[in-house]
């Protein structure tokens, strides 16, 4: 336990991985989260602690990640009780090179905990084989004395458990391991920590491993339900069990957020595309994007010192800023002698210091000058290679297992507003479209409109000094009536989604006006504002 230090101390319980294990914790009101998960994983005699987080659910309903580097009770001010699930935040992408078994078999739970709740898709024969390794492990070798009947059906393993695929799972679990004499490709005569082995080698290499669906919607006039995932690959999008896009780290540009809108830009040798996906509300919008830039600092970035992020807003708010905490994969791999240590002079020297990932778009209009933005960050995941190929891992549309998603989309359709007619936010394109070629429309350039400065003579004309003076008097304001009139008129065209006004956000001048100098206007002085406060 913590040790208080004052009168008030503040209780919590921590679910692990097994439903049935949890911990009861105290903590100060000055600790951080950092403090709690070190002290849980240190229940768990887990030293490889950056792969792990604990998780909460706001008042809201929402879920959000407990942040190390803040206040614990900042965080979780509303919640009563305080309950947090200790989870694998960041899922290696092998997780055979883990150093420590221990580490190994939490991430074992985690994907036993997946698979039962539908979050690992995978097809009917390798749910089997899931299912079996699980029976070895936790049952050990078949015993016609001991495991008579149907017993798998006292185990739940599986989000749908037919008759059918529990009589594949006995079948594997009787048979021999392939290998060994009469070995037809089952489990017997595997040891826990083989049987464990496989598992995590099985589930690592399928489509969803470390993925967390989120409901969105494509932004197009169908506004089609898709799944967004996010791992140590990159984003995914699934629709019911079937990916449809993978962008690669290597891919992605930049991520922000504005609203209910999660913005993925992306880099393609030919030419550049904007993906825009559409969130049931602001708050688990920001939460999609917080994981999505934990997931692309961790796996991509080579150290973790002063990467800052910058995103989200419209004209009443300033967006959030993030602070990556912790260390990356490549620090833990090189602590770990699986990578050669970096030459840190050296990089010291030519990336000039600190370090910022701003989600502000690097365009002419908003040059990169002392900051550095997603593009100048590395994009290689430093983890080693699987040692060999695994199983086949595509569902063909027609998998086994359907995850929560589908009932989370059923619980959040009652909240998501029906997508209306009207055209794209200025370069967010359709995900079907990508890769491929598509049109950006008519890109005619705003014709800029200025205003003539009147003249005024160096010397008064003689008798109209006082009437030169009463017209100033009325024309100032009148001025700046007229362009503030202006100025929140174009506001109120640009930031809005009013049905009247969108047949003018169409037009191909405002399209070009707000691209090319509204956004990076905006940017500009929400970033100053930030740096100021």
């Amino acid at each position: 336990m913590f040790k208080s230090r004052g009168d008030i101390v503040y209780k919590c319980t921590v679910r692990l991985l097994e439903d049935t294990e949890i911990l009861e914790c105290e903590f100060h009101p000055s600790y951080k989260g950092k403090f709690l998960l070190e002290h849980v994983c240190q229940q768990l005699n887990l030293t490889e602690t950056d792969y792990f987080g604990l998780r909460y659910v706001d008042a809201g309903g929402q879920r959000h990640w407990l942040h190390m580097a803040k206040l614990i009770l900042k965080q979780v001010k509303d919640a009563s009780p305080i309950l947090f699930s200790f989870r694998v935040k960041f899922y290696p992408p092998n997780p055979l090179l883990l150093k420590e078994d221990v580490t190994r078999f939490q991430i074992y739970l985690q994907l036993k905990r997946d698979l039962l709740h539908g979050r690992l898709y995978c097809t009917a024969n390798e749910a089997a084989m899931l299912g079996a390794l699980i029976i070895q492990i936790e049952l050990g070798d078949y015993d016609p004395n001991i495991h008579v009947g149907n017993y798998v059906t006292e185990m739940r393993l599986l989000l749908r458990q037919t008759d059918t695929i529990e009589a594949r799972i006995q079948e594997l679990h009787r048979e021999p391991v392939e290998g060994t004499p009469g070995g037809s490709g089952g489990v017997q005569g595997m040891s826990t920590q083989e049987a464990e082995r496989a598992f995590v080698k099985i589930a690592c290499q399928l489509d969803t491993y470390g993925v967390d669906p989120h409901p969105v919607k494509v932004w197009d006039h169908r506004g089609n339900q898709l799944y967004l995932g996010i791992n140590h690959s990159g984003i995914l999008t699934f629709q019911g069990s079937r990916k449809t896009h993978h962008f690669k780290w290597s891919e992605v540009h930049k991520i922000n957020f504005e609203g209910r809108m999660f913005i993925v830009h992306l880099n393609y040798p030919e030419k550049k595309h904007t993906v825009g996906f559409k969130c049931p509300n602001g708050p688990a919008c920001r939460h999609v994007w917080c994981c999505a830039i934990e997931q692309m600092l961790f796996f991509t970035l080579p150290s973790s010192s002063d990467a800052c992020v910058y995103s989200g807003g419209g004209l009443f708010s300033w967006g959030t800023k993030f602070k990556y905490f912790g260390r990356t994969e490549r620090e833990i791999l090189e602590r770990d002698g699986l990578l050669a240590p970096r030459d840190t002079q050296k990089e010291g020297s030519s990336t000039g210091g600190k370090r910022k990932a701003s989600s502000v778009p690097a365009t002419p209009s908003t040059p990169m000058t002392g900051d550095f933005g997603y593009s100048s960050l590395p994009r290689s995941t430093h983890s080693a290679p699987l040692e060999e190929s695994g199983p086949d891992d595509t569902c063909n549309g027609a998998c086994l297992l359907s995850g929560p998603a589908v009932d989370i989309a059923l619980a959040c359709n009652d909240h998501l507003r029906t997508v209306q007619e009207e055209a794209k936010p200025p370069g967010v394109v359709h995900v079907a479209a990508l890769p491929a070629e598509y049109s950006r429309g008519s890109s005619a350039e705003a014709s800029s409109t200025e205003s003539a400065g009147t003249l005024l003579p160096a010397e008064p004309w003689p008798g109209t000094g006082p009437a030169r003076f009463s017209l100033l008097r009325a024309f100032v304001p009148s001025f700046m009536v007229v362009w503030l009139t202006l100025a929140l008129l174009a506001i109120l065209v640009l930031e809005t989604d009013w049905p009247p006004l969108q047949y003018l956000r169409r037009k191909p001048e405002l399209v070009a006006l707000r691209r090319q100098y509204y956004a990076p206007l905006k940017e500009y002085l929400k970033r100053k504002v930030v740096e100021l406060f």
